[in-house]
């Protein structure tokens, strides 16, 4: 997979780029941005995004962030770094990918930006006007339903874009049933 990169001074960010046709802001395509990350409620997450891209004729975003602080050494450790975790991004979205390709016929599109992970969303979504809803996946432990879902909850009512929060506890079978 080829990748472009946009390096400024405060965002690093690698985009898969779009199939010709599809998934670009011209198409008109509505589509669902998803957070990749090492939570649980992640998975609940990616199969809302994906069936709901496919029941609406949407496309999917999926969206990794690199926190800061994974990169506080010295330069040349800190591009190994920061390498090592975009192949750890890649493996795990293409595990994702080819889900959603074999079970839901969509294509995502894949987004690694460097910062922290609520700049970075929004910075996606101002970034991406063809993105129309945001996909995030709540925790269930008794910590609360994780620190995004709580910090772009509060937000809500500023943001661009509708929040679909899925709950971590749902069922494959529930999903189904409420996309």
């Amino acid at each position: 997979m080829s990748e472009t990169a946009d390096t400024s001074a405060s965002d690093r960010r690698t985009e898969a780029p779009a199939q010709p046709g599809k998934h670009t802001g011209e198409d008109r395509v509505r589509k669902f941005l998803v957070v990749l990350d090492d939570s649980r409620e992640c998975l609940n997450a990616m199969r809302f995004a994906a069936m709901r891209a496919e029941k609406t004729g949407g496309g999917v975003v999926i969206l990794a962030v690199i926190p800061p602080e994974e990169f506080n050494h010295w330069i040349g450790v800190r591009d190994l770094m920061r390498e090592e975790a975009a192949e750890r991004i890649r493996a795990h979205y293409e595990v994702f990918a080819k889900w959603m390709r074999d079970k839901h016929g969509i294509d995502p599109d894949l987004v690694i930006r460097e910062g922290e992970p609520v700049e970075e969303i929004l910075g996606q979504i101002r970034d991406d006007p063809a993105i129309g809803v945001l996909v995030l996946g709540a925790g269930t432990d008794r910590s609360g339903p994780g620190p995004l879902v709580s910090q772009l909850s509060r937000a809500s009512g500023t943001l661009p874009v509708p929040i679909t929060i899925v709950p971590g506890g749902l069922s494959k079978e529930e999903l189904e049933a409420v996309t």
